[in-house]
């Protein structure tokens, strides 16, 4: 693995457990539930979904990096088939879904694709031309 890899998932970690601290805090300032709603779950499959999805595309960067961007859409489309497949039947048990279970799954969702998208852009625009 690339020590910039590496770095990477240490600040995305850091990142996420730092977002997951402030998820929490506000949960329990709006007197909801604090591990309600599969969000250990959200936050550790999104850590480990995006930690795979990188080091794929960083084992076929230099090879086929033109595949990059087919890799991260695929990548993309599995964490939306974790979410139907793992999250959206759990949320959907009382007919409806809640502000709290949406963002239970989105706001860690979102972090790492924006952390994500900000290193992969930073190694295409360093790649030798």
């Amino acid at each position: 693995m690339k020590k910039s890899t590496f770095k990477f998932l240490t600040v995305l970690l850091l990142v996420l457990t730092v977002i997951f601290a402030a998820h929490l805090f506000i949960l329990q300032n709006m007197e909801l539930p604090i591990f309600a709603d599969r969000i250990v779950l959200s936050y550790l499959l999104n850590y480990g979904l995006a930690a795979s999805i990188l080091i794929i595309i960083q084992s076929k960067f230099n090879k086929k990096s033109s595949h990059t961007g087919f890799i991260f859409l695929g990548g993309s489309g599995l964490k939306f088939l974790v979410f139907f497949l793992v999250f959206y039947p759990f949320y959907r048990e009382d007919g409806t879904m809640s502000t709290s279970e949406f963002a239970a799954f989105f706001v860690p969702y979102a972090t790492c694709l924006i952390l994500e998208v900000a290193f992969l852009s930073k190694q295409l625009n360093n790649q030798d031309s």
